[in-house]
């Protein structure tokens, strides 16, 4: 309560003695500056309202304004049917080499299902989930079925920032787009049992005007995702965030098998570290490469993306001193697979060598996390003997080491040759070449501490 009261009141602040100058983006008349793209679902007005209505057999349909938009603060209402999934985006595009114009770009999402990520911040038919509410559970109750909810979105260079009905949700670091249009969503439906259902839009306005003067203090009482390649914002400095990989260099890093940084098999190209393809084989051209030093309490991020038929791995408690002949070096494997055209998503154990898995130790289940052709978020959490492997903010697997289950999984696995295998205090982490092109960025490192919370709490930042 208190927390959400000092939103209420920060909000509030921002909200009253307003002088800025405000421009209606609807007359409440006709359609006057707004274009209809992509799809052919109906927009109406009604009682001064902007109504649109689901239609079977049409992809996402969008009422998109003519002018475009970048620095701004927008206010808007809306109210939807329950189960129907829309969203209002902003700084969007629409352009002829995109996808032949499909409409793309940032959405406030609007989410009535059981889900709840109402306020949200989603990558139209681009990245996907910028800020989904996992990463904000308080912001989940913001949104109150079957009412008019109000919506503010403040854009300002590249700190996104959302609330519904006066309660933070979602707090964005990008700069993909500086400007763009605005549009309401109509989400296409899988049958015709859905056709009519609407969702509805009014008292839509915005300011351009001294945006940064009257834009709300960052009070830091929200989670911040940062997607500014290979930086750390202020917030994950405060948190204790560092780049494991600096974006343009190996320094921190070295080959797996020899104290010198790798010279052939690996490229870094506009803040990109790419494993070159070579056949396939396991440390075969370029080799392994592995952080200088150790790590033993943290939470590690890395961006990555697949190619068509790609093996590769992140390890961590890798013992270097292992193996020193052909192959990769021995540690815990969060496994980076093209599942559909590798083989050796077939083989192992019920699947434990599929993308995220444990590799041969314990399979990840099939989720729809995972996106095809995009960059993609491991993220792997070691508290002591806990351990979590999360990919794009859902948690896929959790086990817990240097117990009697452990020894006894990984004395049925390939590891079994290996004396104490995971059971280690520290041990290096690891990126690994297996001959198949794949892309890094963003990898970043927190080390945690005894009694450090497990969630980010920012509310007390000075």
């Amino acid at each position: 309560m208190k927390k959400a009261f000092l939103a209420l009141i920060c909000l509030g602040l921002a909200f009253s003695g307003y002088s800025q100058t405000w421009e209606n983006l609807f007359n409440g008349k006709n359609f006057k500056g707004w274009t209809k793209l992509n799809g052919t679902a109906e927009y109406r007005i009604v009682d001064g309202a902007i109504v649109g209505y689901t239609k079977h057999g049409t992809p996402n349909t969008f009422l998109t304004t003519d002018k475009n938009y970048g620095d701004f603060i927008f206010e808007f209402e809306f109210r939807v049917d329950n189960g129907l999934n829309s969203g209002v985006q902003f700084r969007s595009k629409s352009l002829k080499e995109w996808n032949d114009g499909r409409v793309h770009g940032y959405q406030f999402e609007i989410d009535p299902s059981a889900r709840a990520w109402t306020g949200g911040i989603y990558d139209e038919a681009r990245a996907g989930w910028l800020y989904a509410l996992d990463r904000n559970p308080t912001a989940r109750s913001a949104f109150k079925n079957g009412e008019w909810n109000r919506v503010r979105i403040e854009a300002v260079g590249p700190l996104l920032r959302t609330w519904v009905n006066g309660i933070p949700c979602a707090n964005v670091l990008d700069n993909q787009d500086a400007a763009g249009f605005i549009a309401l969503q109509v989400h296409s439906i899988g049958n015709n049992v859905e056709a009519g259902k609407t969702v509805a839009w009014r008292n839509l306005r915005i300011c351009t005007t001294d945006v940064k003067k009257y834009a709300t203090r960052d009070w830091w009482e929200i989670p911040q995702a940062n997607h500014i390649d290979n930086t750390v914002s202020d917030r994950e400095a405060h948190d204790g965030w560092k780049l494991l990989w600096d974006g343009r260099s190996f320094d921190g890093w070295r080959s797996a098998k020899s104290d010198t940084q790798p010279s052939v098999g690996w490229k870094i190209e506009n803040g990109v570290l790419q494993v070159m393809a070579a056949g396939g084989g396991e440390s075969a051209a370029g080799g392994d490469i592995v952080t200088t030093r150790k790590y033993k309490d943290f939470e590690l991020m890395v961006e990555f993306r697949l190619t068509d038929g790609c093996n590769s791995g992140i390890k961590y408690f890798v013992d270097t001193e292992l193996n020193k002949g052909e192959g990769s070096s021995i540690g815990c494997e969060f496994q980076i697979l093209d599942d559909k055209c590798h083989p050796d998503a077939k083989l192992g154990i019920n699947g434990n060598r599929t993308l995220g898995s444990l590799y041969d130790l314990i399979p990840a289940p099939n989720t729809k996390a995972f996106r095809g052709g995009f960059y993609n978020t491991a993220r792997i959490v070691v508290r002591g003997n806990h351990v979590e492997h999360w990919l794009n903010g859902l948690k896929i697997i959790e086990y817990d080491r240097n117990n009697q289950e452990w020894n006894a999984l990984v004395g049925t696995s390939k590891y079994n040759v290996w004396p104490n295998f995971g059971n280690a205090a520290e041990g290096y982490i690891l990126l690994q070449e297996h001959g198949s092109q794949v892309f890094f960025k963003n990898i970043k490192i927190r080390e945690l501490h005894a009694g450090d919370d497990k969630t980010l709490n920012y509310k007390n930042h000075n």
